[in-house]
């Protein structure tokens, strides 16, 4: 392999046979991907779900990740969230010529490592090279399919009046973490909480339908995620400003930047509306994960102001959370 990648490994010939036999097949090896077709027969349930997604982050590695690291987390964590077990992925990858060899063997690298973490298969995919200055470095999409886990039918359209929000650890970590390797406004390093959600999902699918929905609070972070639990039903989400975990050094880069950690982007924590009666239990549940351990029942639902989303502060007084008519960070996925 050359150190850099050129126009040449996306032409179909030898340089793609290099990359492919080089780079790729040996990180990500299974019967089905070695077969290099376009596509791949699978052996599914009858009841599925499937999911896509594309990575575009800046920078592409990152405190606590990179592109390839994300790629297989947000995939997966989207098939989780749908109730299912992830099986399957798809990798394709559109590189700018000019990338580092040696990166992209880091960013395979790290698919290889979470997809076996995960227990997913990559089983196609596809290489396109675009001109220097068209790619910024490395873009990568994804497609996942899971197997539905048998009981459980998540949707808002489950919510009831009484039940309660549980989010499984702090909010805020991935857009901040992203913020700061860009522009390097705090000299400490924070680390993203990208991470896949396999074992505490599997503490929520325990609890069948008395888990309403579940939901990774990424892009627009927690704020946004409540409000599209709510949006044209005739429930509120009150959540107590005290009862969100919000790590240290979050809250503090957040202060200094004039940001709120509820809209700020998260890559390894879900949110929860579960039937009153095993909110406590749930999140007992998922604090003897080391990736929940900060899990916390944080609010409820009313029908004190339908299709809202409320804060109630320490002292008492209530805001509107609403969604943001801006992006308060581009990029960060």
């Amino acid at each position: 392999m050359d150190e850099f990648i050129s126009l040449s490994y996306g032409s179909g010939g030898k340089k793609t046979s290099r990359l492919i036999d080089e780079i790729l097949l040996p990180a990500l090896s299974n019967s089905s991907l070695s077969q290099l077709g376009d596509g791949a027969l699978l052996k599914v349930s009858e009841d599925i779900a499937f999911s896509t997604d594309s990575y575009v982050i800046d920078p592409y590695i990152f405190p606590g990740g990179n592109i390839g690291k994300l790629s297989v987390c947000g995939t997966v964590n989207d098939l989780l969230m749908c109730g299912s077990i992830p099986k399957y992925l798809s990798l394709s990858l559109i590189i700018e010529e000019g990338f580092p060899t040696e990166k992209l063997k880091e960013v395979i690298d790290s698919v290889s490592i979470m997809a076996k973490a995960s227990g997913v298969q990559i089983v196609t995919g596809d290489t396109k090279v675009v001109d220097r200055g068209h790619g910024h470095g490395i873009f990568i999409n994804t497609a996942g399919i899971g197997e539905r886990v048998k009981g459980i039918s998540y949707g808002k359209e489950n919510i009831r009046t009484g039940d309660m929000v549980i989010l499984s650890g702090s909010c805020g970590n991935h857009g901040v973490s992203i913020l700061n390797a860009r522009e390097k406004l705090i000299e400490t390093e924070i680390l993203s909480d990208c991470a896949v959600l396999m074992e505490a999902a599997e503490v929520m699918f325990h609890y069948g339908n008395k888990v309403r929905i579940l939901r990774d609070p990424t892009r627009g972070g927690v704020a946004t995620t409540l409000n599209e639990f709510t949006e044209n039903t005739p429930y509120t989400i009150e959540i107590q400003e005290d009862k969100v975990p919000v790590d240290g050094e979050i809250r503090t880069a957040c202060e200094l930047l004039g940001l709120d950690p509820l809209y700020s982007a998260n890559e390894g924590k879900f949110l929860a509306i579960v039937d009153p009666g095993i909110a406590f239990e749930a999140v007992e549940a998922l604090r003897k994960l080391g990736i929940c351990k900060n899990a916390s029942v944080i609010g409820e639902v009313t029908e004190l102001m339908p299709s809202k989303v409320l804060i109630k502060g320490v002292l008492g007084g209530r805001r509107i959370l609403d969604k943001l008519s801006y992006d308060m960070l581009p990029r960060i996925c």
